[in-house]
This record gives structure tokens, C-alpha cells and sequence, in this order.
């Protein structure tokens, strides 16, 4: 922050002597070099200067400083950070209590989906002052994970305008939040007659097993069985008898008269069903529900592909939600997967805006 006396901002005092300013508030960085060492702030705007920093502020040829002039209608980018974040913090995430230069990160406290209302970020960043950037809604995150980061603009902002921004997140509250993952057992009904009848090797149950497993849930039980719709309705009953807590299907779901397994599903009785999603690879996708049980049916392409809908499908079912045609829908923006040679996902736009 480059000062000269007659242009000073509001909120900044006059030029004062260094040995009258223990007590006050610097309103700039002080940088110190060390030849081959180090350059960088030795005193950052907001520091409090206490007796003990007069030598070293003497020893660094400063002879005056410029000093806040802060009330209680005036805040410092640091404080008023921490009330920020503090607004925009839902259950599953925490911040630090240090701000440098009135910035802070949020994090995830463990593993879970991340939500994010997103209405409510773009209203809060159409507030002066104030922004928060974040990663994309419903995204998987580990604990630690860096989810948002919030500032405050400018070095001091007016309290009223501090306050018209923290309304906006404890209106939406919780604006950013992150839901833990269940941790579900799951029961898998392969089919297709061609692996029924050992004409072709399934590969599905490694699929399915892999990505269950990431997300710290389990594989109970698989069945393989041929293009039998009353087999199939059977196998699907057994396992809601069973009390498995998801039941994953493969196979069967394009408009073949052979393709057999979405009626399958529906003749089990199912409460609700869904077919078709705006995601390529992934658009014969059906999801259905029994009580709470959710019913998965992977079309083929989850065979040939590393990223499809049932990855952008799985982790909301396991952060307890009950995606339906509407959400399946809005995946369509951000859907289209590029087909890269070497898969990235999920550091990709694949899936992103759903």
C-alpha cells in the first residue's frame, strides 16, 4: 500500500512518530530484505505494535508509520474474515483462526459430499466488499480437503456493509456444508444370458466392487443371472429381503427387446423409477427406490468408460440423498463426457455442474 499524507483513506490516521505508536494499528505491510535470505513482510498491515517491535521497526530505517483510525463501526479485513467464514461454515467445515491479508480457506472435517447452495454463493459475491470461491456442488471430498476460500476485500470495511453480507449465508445457512458418506452394503445382479451361460467373462462385479469400496462401503453378495425378467424381479426382492441397504443392477438397460432388466425392476414393485439421464456415457441409466433402498441399474457403457453416471450418481446415494428425474436432468450441463486418452476424472469438468 503505497500512502502519501494528503491522500490517505478515511480509516487511516496521520503520519505518526515509531515511538508513539505502541498500541496502534499499522495500515500497510512493513518488508524487510536480508540480502540472499529473505524479503517478504516483516510486519503485515493490522499488526498491533507492541514496545518490543520499536527496535527492530528503528533497525528497518522506519522513523514514522501510518496507523488505522478503527471504531466499532470500522473492521479490519481479519476480523471481519473470521465472521465471515464463521456465516458461510455448515456441519462438516471448519476454517483456521490466523486470516493472512483478510483471507481464510474452509475445509472438510472428513470425507463426505460436498453441497454448496449456490443461489446463495452468487448473491453473497454481488455483496461489496466480501467474495467466496469454492469447488463445484456435490462434489466427493476427503477430510482436510480445501472447499471455499472467503476474504474480505477491502482493509477495513464499514460494519453495516460487513453485516448485509453475513445476512445472505445465515439466511441460506448452511451455505456450504459437507454430508459424511454411509457406509452401505450392497448386493449386485449381473445379467445377461451370454454371461450367464459362460460365453463371456463378467467384469462388472470388479467395476462395481472397486467403486463401492472407495467410498468405504461393501460388495455382500452377486448373482449372475440370464435375461429371465421373473429371475431377475426374484433375485431384486431377495436381496430387499434381505436388507441391503443398495442393490446394483448391470446390464439389460437399452430399448433391445432381450433387454430385459429395467421391467425386471419395475415388476419387483418399486416405489419410485427413473430411466434416462442427461449424461454421456450413461444416458440408459434407471434408478429406482423400495422404502429407502435405492436400485441402480448400470447401463453397458460403465464397461468400456472409467468415469460414468453411476460415478456422479454413487456418492450422492451414499451421502444419504434421493436423486430424481429433476436431478438427473440437471446433470445434463456438464455431462458430456471428452473421452480423454488418459482419464482425469474427477479432476475434470465431467459431472461438475450437477
Amino acid at each position: 500500500m503505497q500512502l502519501k499524507q494528503n491522500e490517505l483513506p478515511e480509516f487511516v490516521a496521520k503520519k505518526i512518530k515509531v515511538e508513539d505508536a505502541v498500541g496502534t494499528t499499522l495500515a500497510h505491510d512493513i518488508t524487510e530484505i536480508k540480502p540472499g535470505e529473505f524479503k517478504g513482510p516483516s510486519f503485515r498491515k493490522g499488526h498491533t505494535i507492541k514496545q518490543g517491535d520499536l527496535c527492530h521497526l528503528m533497525r528497518l530505517g522506519k522513523r514514522h508509520l501510518y496507523i488505522l483510525d478503527l471504531n466499532e463501526d470500522r473492521i479490519h479485513e481479519d476480523q471481519a474474515v473470521l465472521e465471515l467464514a464463521t456465516a458461510l461454515a455448515g456441519p462438516g467445515v471448519t476454517f483456521g483462526n490466523n486470516p493472512r491479508e483478510g483471507k481464510l480457506e474452509l475445509k472438510a472435517i472428513y470425507d463426505g459430499l460436498l453441497k454448496v447452495q449456490v443461489d446463495a454463493l452468487i448473491e453473497f459475491n454481488l455483496m461489496p466488499d466480501v467474495m467466496c470461491a469454492t469447488i463445484h456442488n456435490n462434489t466427493p471430498v476427503i477430510k482436510g480437503q480445501s472447499l471455499a476460500g472467503t476474504r474480505a476485500i477491502p482493509l477495513v470495511i464499514e460494519r453495516k456493509s460487513l453485516n448485509r453480507a453475513l445476512e445472505v449465508p445465515r439466511q441460506a445457512y448452511p451455505l456450504l456444508s459437507v454430508k459424511s458418506f454411509q457406509k452401505m452394503k450392497a448386493g449386485l445382479i449381473i445379467t445377461g444370458s451370454e454371461v450367464y451361460d459362460g460365453l463371456i467373462e463378467d467384469r462388472f462385479e470388479a467395476v462395481v466392487e472397486k467403486k463401492l469400496i472407495a467410498y468405504g462401503s461393501e460388495l455382500i453378495d452377486t448373482v449372475i443371472l440370464p435375461d429371465d425378467q421373473a429371475r431377475i424381479s426374484a433375485a431384486v426382492k431377495n436381496f430387499l429381503e434381505q436388507g441391503l441397504d443398495m442393490i446394483v443392477t448391470t446390464g439389460g438397460m437399452s430399448v433391445d427387446p432381450d433387454d430385459v432388466t429395467r421391467h425386471s425392476i419395475r415388476a419387483a414393485g418399486v416405489d419410485e423409477i427413473y430411466y434416462g439421464s442427461g449424461v454421456l456415457p450413461g444416458a440408459m441409466f434407471q434408478l429406482a427406490y423400495k422404502g429407502s433402498t435405492p436400485i441402480v441399474g448400470i447401463p453397458a457403457c460403465a464397461l468400456y468408460h472409467d468415469a460414468t453416471i453411476f460415478d456422479l450418481v454413487l456418492p450422492r446415494l451414499l451421502a444419504g440423498e434421493r436423486p430424481d428425474n429433476v436431478d438427473l436432468a440437471k446433470l445434463a450441463h456438464g455431462g458430456m463426457c471428452l473421452n480423454c486418452p488418459t482419464c482425469r476424472f474427477p479432476a475434470c469438468t465431467f459431472g461438475k455442474s450437477g
